[in-house]
């Protein structure tokens, strides 16, 4: 089996054991894609019928307001799923543009498919409903972390979520993620620094 493999398997196994054969049906179901650099993967008004599982690379999601300023919702490094939840479940029009900050390779993953992997192996509605469940939790606590945190905090909390993104995304894309400009970040990292 190749690392690629491997590493979806892992996660899985995190929650779900899987024999042999069942590892060979769920991988049969994954399609994968090398997606370039700001590749279109999801915008608004489309249906979000597959979610990605990143193998090499990171995806973003986010929105764009009234005044053209993006709102970073979210980062899919190595291991991670993404996906606009609304529109992939309910099956109604994506909110968000979702697409790779650097090259990325990932797997997709249809709704179709995973309809039919939950009537073939049952405990897959385990390991979906857990990581489905871990989402929430997260998207509430950065709702939470949003409205009642500082911009250092939120810069603390961001570090602590994606430590392997914080020297490889731009300065632009992290202020984006934690609400404020760039600038602003700049000046707030030298003045943690000089405190150090």
């Amino acid at each position: 089996m190749n690392a690629e493999k491997s590493i979806i398997l892992k996660g899985i196994e995190k929650h779900i054991t899987l024999s042999e054969e069942e590892q060979k049906h769920f991988l049969s179901l994954l399609a994968p894609v090398k997606f370039k650099k700001k590749y279109p993967v999801l915008q608004p008004g489309e249906i979000a019928n597959e979610a990605a599982f990143v193998v090499e690379g990171c995806l973003r999601s986010y929105s764009i307001d009234d005044n053209g300023f993006e709102h970073i919702i979210q980062f899919a490094p190595e291991g991670w799923w993404m996906t606009d939840m609304y529109s992939f479940i309910s099956q109604r029009p994506a909110q968000l543009y979702i697409e790779p900050i650097v090259d990325t390779e990932a797997y997709l993953f249809s709704r179709k498919n995973q309809m039919k992997l939950f009537d073939d192996i049952p405990k897959f509605e385990r390991y979906f409903r857990i990581i489905t469940e871990n989402s929430l939790v997260a998207y509430r606590q950065r709702v939470v972390d949003n409205l009642g945190l500082n911009a250092q905090q939120r810069y603390e909390q961001f570090c602590t979520t994606y430590p392997t993104l914080i020297h490889i995304l731009p300065q632009q894309q992290v202020a984006s993620y934690i609400g404020v400009t760039p600038e602003f970040l700049s000046k707030m990292k030298k003045g943690m620094m000089r405190r150090r």
